[in-house]
């Protein structure tokens, strides 16, 4: 790829430093997606700025029209501290005709409303567990379509915010419990599910119109310890102390029979395809020990740290880290029509 102006959209709080040295373990997590994608890019020839945005559109427009980037690596996962607005700033960037990577308004709208994907999911006839949305302010009480236990979580909220092993509950007092403490803890409607018991099973797609489904990735929650369920809390995605000490560990779903590998991997292409996602994005499923795979959720955007589940699987089929990086945005190019793609 030729060498590209590169601005780097992030939070501000996690614009890095030019050093992770000296920092703590969990500090250099905090920072590791926008260090790895800033340092490779660079490493690959290209010249790159960062930019935190939060609150205000316009210095993205000033960035645009003073600097003048080829690409906005886009790494904004919220705007205003809402997950939702995500797609107002994919949708300015493209009225500003500003080629960027990642997935378009379209795709993020569908697939972060975890109501109306799952609905999209199931209409095109794939496994999805039964579930109801508890809007703010309405009463709390259970379809008698649904079935204990169920799995709580916000509606639209990503990066396992609010999930914890309270997520599960198996009674209308813990329902009612857990859909108040979402209500209060996200500012979002709640959705409960059926919970479904298996392995963790996550499978990266990247691409536009031609969608390449990468290996199929497991997050290895065995270890957790008694009582505790395997269910990707916010203390497994992101505590690095709690990682450590319960051997979390993701990698290859290498035990595959391989009719069930080759179903996900079906499965994982026709969701992104029916979520209209592009760009790249992360299929998330719950395999059941008959190898059911359920469709749990899916994540345009998702983490592209070197260390994290999309880059390792792209590594393992032989892409290296900065390979993809460019990838990614070779596809922001040719989705803009851009004569740099």
């Amino acid at each position: 790829m030729r060498r590209l102006r590169v601005l780097v959209l992030a939070h501000p709080a996690f614009i890095p430093p030019d050093s992770l040295e000296g920092l703590s373990e969990q500090e250099r997590y905090d920072y590791k997606t926008e260090f790895d994608v800033m340092t490779t890019l660079r490493a690959n020839g290209h010249e790159v700025k960062a930019l935190g945005v939060q609150e205000d559109l316009s210095p993205i427009r000033d960035a645009v029209e003073n600097w003048r980037p080829d690409i906005v690596f886009n790494l904004l996962e919220e705007f205003q501290g809402e997950t939702l607005y995500a797609q107002n700033v994919a949708g300015f960037l493209e009225l500003l005709r500003m080629p960027y990577t990642g997935c378009s308004p379209r795709g993020l709208m569908l697939a972060r409303g975890k109501d109306i994907s799952k609905k999209l999911v199931k209409y095109h006839r794939m496994p999805v567990p039964a579930f109801a949305v508890f809007p703010i302010g309405e009463r709390i009480r259970k379809p008698a379509s649904l079935q204990y236990p169920l799995f709580v979580k916000s509606v639209s909220e990503d990066a396992s915010l609010g999930i914890s092993q309270a997520s599960v509950v198996e009674s209308d007092e813990k329902l009612r419990e857990r859909v108040s403490f979402v209500h209060q803890k996200c500012a979002t409607p709640a959705i409960a599910e059926q919970y479904i018991e298996g392995r963790e099973i996550y499978v990266g797609v990247m691409g536009n119109s031609n969608p390449h489904v990468l290996p199929v990735w497991e997050l290895d929650l065995s270890k957790l310890g008694a009582g505790k369920r395997p269910i990707a809390t916010a203390h497994v995605k992101h505590n690095t102390d709690y990682q450590e000490r319960r051997a979390v560990l993701h990698g290859r779903a290498d035990d595959l029979p391989p009719a069930v590998e080759k179903q996900v991997r079906n499965y994982a292409k026709r969701i992104y395809k029916a979520l209209e996602l592009d760009g790249y994005a992360r299929v998330d499923f719950r395999l059941t020990p008959e190898g059911v795979p359920y469709f749990i959720e899916a994540n345009p955007n998702p983490e592209i740290a070197s260390t994290e589940e999309f880059a390792n699987a792209a590594e393992f089929e032989g892409m290296s880290y900065g390979k993809l990086l460019d990838r990614l945005m070779q596809l922001g190019l040719e989705r803009a029509g851009s004569d740099l793609a």
